[in-house]
């Protein structure tokens, strides 16, 4: 089997390639960029694979006048700049040992030494800079199949780092078959495995479910992890009900991961995920917005157009009603409007707490009025 797909013909990765297999070490793509390739999915990022040591790709990078930065070297890992592309080579590795959240290494010259440390059988499958793919450990039919499956047995693999168990389920979301449900074994690895999630930094565990929730359909994942006790370990409290109808209201719109986190619930969500201020921030207005009652106009107003749209799909799937494309029109047309009304206007008739009530009721009122009220009609109320 080969992959033909033109990032494989890229100068920059060919002459990177000529390069670091200058005196024959072997260099291969890995992981995303092959799965993605295989499935006709989208390729983004790319791992590359080297039995050559880190000091030797190096040395080959600066024999053929390539940039490197050593980003990563105790691990491996150099990357090399090519017209301006950088290029991370990994060499080869095993697994000495491991604490269920972070291994230690050793370089390694044989290939499937370095694929059965990885995850699952679909991120193990290699292909050389021609394309042509090698697959050390089987994996082919399970990713054909859209089969998400470890390699070797669940639980030591999960052992190793326990932060596998979410990728299952994200992995699972993207690239497996819901129809053929989930794999028993991994479910069983999982839920024997609860405790050790407690161990992960809460940094790892919410970007781990934030690229979960950005799948196309994340529900029977979510759903799966309930099942699992997974959801409850990582979010005490939450419930993944309005998840599915939620995603179905969305009708194709892009995907939020922070939307879907806000149809999950729970408490403490900042602090149980070490979101940033803006994601926190964005989480506390639409969930404060969905459970309210303030109208699409008033919210596209006062939220912007993001966050309205957010707080209105999540209020219709709490509340399990349908979503009016008419709402969107609402929000522009509220995203857009600039209250004509200063605080000055209202100088010096008005001021301190009179001036405050005295501006917020002209602002009611003029968003009351679909935002038509000009500024001589609203001071004319005062008068």
């Amino acid at each position: 089997m080969r992959i033909d797909q033109p990032w494989l013909k890229d100068q920059a990765t060919q002459a990177v390639f000529k390069a670091v297999t200058a005196d024959g070490a072997q260099v291969l793509f890995v992981g995303g960029c092959v799965r993605n390739a295989l499935l006709c999915e989208p390729v983004s990022d790319m791992d590359i694979a080297t039995d050559a040591r880190p000091e030797q790709v190096l040395e080959l990078a600066a024999r053929a006048g390539i940039k490197a930065v050593p980003t990563g070297i105790d691990h491996g890992t150099v990357t090399l700049i090519k017209n301006g592309i950088p290029h991370e080579i990994t060499t080869f590795r095993k697994d000495v040992a491991t604490d269920g959240r972070r291994a230690v290494v050793a370089f390694s010259t044989d290939i499937a030494e370095d694929a059965r440390r990885r995850d699952f059988t679909m991120n193990a499958i290699y292909a050389r800079p021609d394309g042509e793919v090698v697959d050390p450990l089987g994996g082919l039919p399970d990713l054909t199949q859209r089969r998400v499956r470890f390699i070797g047995t669940a639980e030591n693999r999960i052992r190793e780092d326990y932060l596998r168990s979410l990728r299952y389920f994200r992995f699972h979301a993207w690239y497996g078959d819901h129809t053929e449900g989930f794999d028993p074994d991994a479910l069983a690895a999982i839920a024997a495995n609860l405790d050790g999630l407690a161990s992960l930094s809460k940094e790892r565990v919410g970007a781990e479910l934030l690229k979960l929730l950005a799948a196309p359909d994340p529900a029977p994942s979510v759903a799966a992890m309930r099942q699992a006790g997974v959801l409850a370990q990582i979010l005490p409290g939450a419930d993944d009900r309005a998840l599915a109808p939620l995603i179905h209201l969305e009708a194709g719109r892009p995907a939020s991961g922070i939307r879907r986190l806000a149809a999950l619930g729970g408490g403490g969500l900042q602090e149980a995920l070490r979101l940033s201020k803006a994601q926190a921030s964005h989480l506390a207005a639409i969930r404060a917005a969905a459970t309210g009652t303030a109208a699409a106009g008033e919210l596209g107003y006062r939220l912007g157009a993001e966050k309205a749209l957010d707080s209105l799909l999540l209020r219709a799937a709490l509340l399990e009603q349908p979503f009016f494309p008419d709402l969107e029109t609402e929000i522009a047309l509220g995203a857009e409007a600039v209250f004509p009304v200063k605080a000055r206007d209202l100088l010096p008739d008005l001021q301190g707490p009179a001036l405050g009530a005295a501006v917020k009721k002209l602002e009611a009122d003029w968003i009351a009025s679909g935002f038509t009220l000009s500024r001589e009609e609203l001071l004319g109320t005062l008068r």
